[in-house]
Formats: C-alpha cells, sequence, structure tokens
C-alpha cells in the first residue's frame, strides 16, 4: 500500500521550486469498496505539500489494500515530503529551503476532531530530485 501512494504522488514543480519538505497528515473515509468519501487534512507544513497529496489520495480508490472487514471505518495517514541531497559540488539548498520555511503557510487542526474508530496507515515517505 505505501508503494502504491509513492508511485502515485506527483510532486509539483512549485514544489520543487521552493524546495519544500514537511508533513501532511490526512483523516479520510473510504467504504466497502475501498472509494474514499470523506477527506479532512489534519496538518500540513504548508498548503503546496497537500494538492499532490490529495491527488494520489483520490487516485486510489479500490487500489490500495485494506482487508475488506477494516474498511467500514476511517483512516490516518501521513506523507513526509523531502528532496533528496544534491551531489556534493553543486549548489546549497540551504537559501531555499530557509525561505520556504519562513514563507510557509502551515494548515492547522484548530478545533478537536472526532476520530471514531480510526486506523492509522504507515507514514508514505516522498522523496525527489532538485533537478527534476
Amino acid at each position: 500500500m505505501t508503494q502504491f501512494f509513492k508511485d502515485s504522488v506527483t510532486v509539483t514543480p512549485e514544489i520543487i521550486k521552493s524546495k519544500a519538505t514537511g508533513t501532511v497528515v490526512f483523516k479520510f473515509t473510504a467504504d466497502e469498496k475501498g472509494a474514499i468519501k470523506k477527506l479532512v487534512i489534519f496538518y500540513a507544513d504548508d498548503a503546496i505539500l497537500a494538492p499532490p497529496m490529495i491527488e494520489a489520495l483520490k487516485r486510489s480508490n479500490h487500489k490500495w489494500v485494506v482487508p475488506d472487514n477494516e474498511k467500514f471505518h476511517d483512516f490516518i495517514l501521513s506523507f513526509s515530503i523531502g528532496f533528496t541531497p544534491p551531489a556534493a559540488g553543486t549548489p546549497s539548498p540551504q537559501k531555499a529551503l530557509y525561505n520556504f520555511y519562513l514563507k510557509r503557510k502551515p494548515i492547522l487542526s484548530t478545533n478537536q476532531v472526532p476520530l471514531d474508530n480510526v486506523t492509522l496507515l504507515p507514514t508514505v515517505v516522498v522523496n525527489y530530485n532538485l533537478d527534476q
């Protein structure tokens, strides 16, 4: 399942340009066939990180592997997004990374979110190359 989500994420040029890194945490509800019915962003280090993860979740309908008897409640899925460090001798991404951090616009849950029955899925780690 983790590999499916990793393969489904398309890192946007905006993420690459800003050297964005961080975490996005979702809660979603799936029906008995695995189709995603509801999606809530619990947290995102920056708003630009969320759309590619949402698109990956949309493409996942009926394709992720969770036993049928587990599909009747909610799931929490976190994505950790980062870049592969550049090779030695290439310009350092430190300044761009610092600028991203200063200008980031986090998505935060400002109120309690009832969880009911929820399954925490493994974190999906997404790395991208800066030269894409």
